[in-house]
């Protein structure tokens, strides 16, 4: 292919994908003549193989060099080779580093690539947060298929809290209501115990619970829904299904959120480490 003379290469060079010096790269190039330039970019680079070829090749073809890379050494190298050369160049990365060494304290992590892990990881989180929404409160049995962990128990367990909260840790969860007029979904019985996780909690806590939820609500306490009688009949049958799911249960009698959801993540890695 021949190599158009009147457009100028530049050479993007990167410890990770490249996407930040492209972008800039783009930006400049954009201030003269319409932006019309040759990008080449030089991914992952993590020797000094890559950089001396590139610098030879930006050399013999007029072109620039543009990197966002960490590791100071093959920083100075590229410098140090693109200035040897004559070769253009502009470091993305170390004039913003340097300056943000002034004011904090710690030694930067020189890890490639942390602003796309934290991008995915923010992604995940999102997607989990959605996930619990959609299938909370048992709404669509579904995506009990799809789901990291399924928590059942009856009302007011913190099924819903405890679902948020794992889902901010990328997890994504589903729960299901156990109450004894209605059976619990056939899927619940085919996904398997591992991602299953019962809750109870003691009668007296429940009714405390129950009672002052309706008092929020503006109606009477007398509803069976706040009945001792009733909080045992759903407790029974809750029961029944752990036992017949073979899960494991977690009292949370007493117990705040992010002490449960600890005991949940516990749970979780322990399982990943037997699979793998």
């Amino acid at each position: 292919m021949t190599e158009d003379k009147g457009k100028p290469t530049v050479y993007i060079l990167s410890d990770s994908v490249g996407e930040t010096a492209e972008l800039v790269a783009k930006a400049a190039a954009s201030q003269y003549n319409g932006g019309k330039v040759e990008v080449r970019r030089i991914p992952y680079v993590n020797d000094e193989d890559t950089i001396r070829e590139t610098v030879a090749e930006a050399r013999e073809n007029g072109g620039i060099i543009v990197y966002t890379i960490i590791t100071p050494f093959l920083r100075e190298l590229v410098r140090h080779l693109a200035q040897r050369s004559g070769v253009p160049q502009a470091d993305i990365m170390g004039p913003v580093m340097d300056a943000f060494a002034q004011i904090i304290p710690e030694s930067p992590k020189m890890e490639p690539g942390l602003v796309r892990k934290l991008d995915s990881q923010y992604f995940r989180r999102v997607e989990a947060i959605e996930f619990a929404v959609k299938y909370d409160d048992g709404k669509d049995p579904r995506g009990l298929r799809l789901a990291d962990l399924v928590l059942v128990g009856v009302s007011r367990t913190s099924k819903t809290p405890l679902s948020m909260y794992l889902a901010n840790k990328q997890i994504k969860v589903a729960n299901v209501p156990l109450v004894p007029e209605v059976q619990p979904p056939e899927e619940l019985f085919e996904i398997g115990r591992e991602k299953v996780v019962g809750l109870t909690i003691s009668p007296d806590q429940l009714f405390a619970i129950r009672k002052e939820r309706l008092l929020a609500l503006g109606l009477r306490h007398q509803s069976s829904y706040a009945s001792l009688d009733r909080i045992l009949k759903e407790l029974e049958f809750s029961e029944e299904i752990m036992k017949k799911l073979g899960c494991p249960v977690f009292d949370v009698t007493n117990k705040a959120v992010e002490e449960t959801a600890g005991r949940l993540l516990e749970l979780i890695r322990r399982r990943s480490e037997n699979e793998e």
